[in-house]
């Protein structure tokens, strides 16, 4: 079988896919507060698109795809799409990220779909600053949303913290008490510049989660562990008798690029080898010149999307230009 490996011998076995741009949130760190453009429903990857993209990756070895936005919840139709996924064979991890508004509502439709796990945003404990950092989310839903997710069992159940200086970096411990509590993995993640906007403003709101660790370790006795279904970029502890576990994301003080085995499908339909990078191969422009219910160009589509694959992952760089003193792409 052909494999996905890149210039730099990383095999590629994960494919991130956006099923779409829209979210019902705007967090200060990922989009402006004013007024922005959505992509037209007619350039967004239809499910059937996405589907037959995934089925190539996983003929070349892919075996874990990670759904997500914008809010993949705010999608209609996503439950029949996670249905679609799981009759692909040999894939062996379908996994969702989500800001948890709309998990009490699926959570049990896509447990029964065939999802696996998810990855569930949250970057504070307190109601009005959650509200604050999201311009208008509400903790009281998401909290909702983790505890339908534990009793469905779409675990493990990963809530990713993004910390900034003076806004939630006062709630870590808080954090480490959720993970004493409830069997929850909890990852600080290091805040991020991801657009002009956010760029103007890094230097005063980054923080070190590095930095973070080594707070706590003088306060907590961290035994490094390894989580089940993850080789990703978190570095898990547990501290004695916690029922869940702490994570760190270190993507600008420590790049992690060299064991990186992903790449992303964006919802207009590029495929992109960074996820830190505008680079990218336009794979819908490719299959739709061709008709999905004709059998000559249905083979073609299939050997477009296993090139356009290869081609993309030829493009992966050694690791990402994002750091602490160059904070640009």
């Amino acid at each position: 079988m052909n494999k996905l490996i890149d210039n730099f011998g990383r095999e590629i076995s994960y494919l991130r896919v956006s099923i779409t741009d829209r979210c019902n949130y705007r967090c200060i760190y990922c989009k402006p507060e004013e007024q922005f453009e959505f992509i037209p429903h007619k350039e967004i990857l239809r499910y059937e698109e996405i589907v037959e993209i995934i089925e190539e990756a996983v003929n070349l070895g892919v075996t874990k795809v990670r759904i997500t936005g914008g809010e993949p919840l705010a999608r209609k139709g996503i439950v029949d799409f996670i249905k679609k996924l799981r009759e692909i064979k040999k894939l062996e991890d379908i996994s969702l990220t989500t800001n948890g508004f709309f998990l009490s509502e699926y959570a049990e439709k896509l447990k029964d779909a065939g999802l696996n796990r998810v990855n569930i945003s949250l970057d504070s404990l307190q109601k009005e600053k959650y509200k604050r950092i999201t311009r208008g989310g509400s903790l009281e839903k998401v909290l909702k949303g983790i505890d339908s997710a534990l009793k469905v069992g779409l675990l493990p159940i990963k809530i990713n913290v993004v910390l900034i200086k003076g806004i939630n970096d006062d709630e870590v411990e808080d954090f480490v008490r959720l993970a004493l509590e409830r069997p929850l993995n909890i990852r600080f993640i290091e805040f991020m510049p991801t657009g002009e906007e956010v760029i103007n403003e890094f230097k005063n709101k980054f923080i070190s989660v590095q930095g973070i660790k080594e707070k706590l370790i003088k306060k907590y006795l961290l035994n490094p562990i390894k989580i089940c279904n993850s080789n990703g970029p978190a570095n898990y502890f547990r501290i004695e008798g916690a029922k869940g576990t702490i994570g760190f994301i270190t993507a600008l003080s420590q790049h992690f690029c060299e064991t990186c085995n992903r790449i992303r499908l964006t919802s207009e339909g590029k495929l992109r080898p960074c996820l830190f990078s505008n680079k990218g191969i336009d794979i819908k422009k490719a299959i739709r010149k061709l008709a999905r219910d004709k059998k000559n160009d249905r083979f073609l589509r299939k050997e477009i999307i296993r090139d356009k694959l290869k081609e993309a992952v030829k493009l992966k760089p050694i690791g990402h230009k994002l750091n602490i003193k160059n904070h640009q792409i």
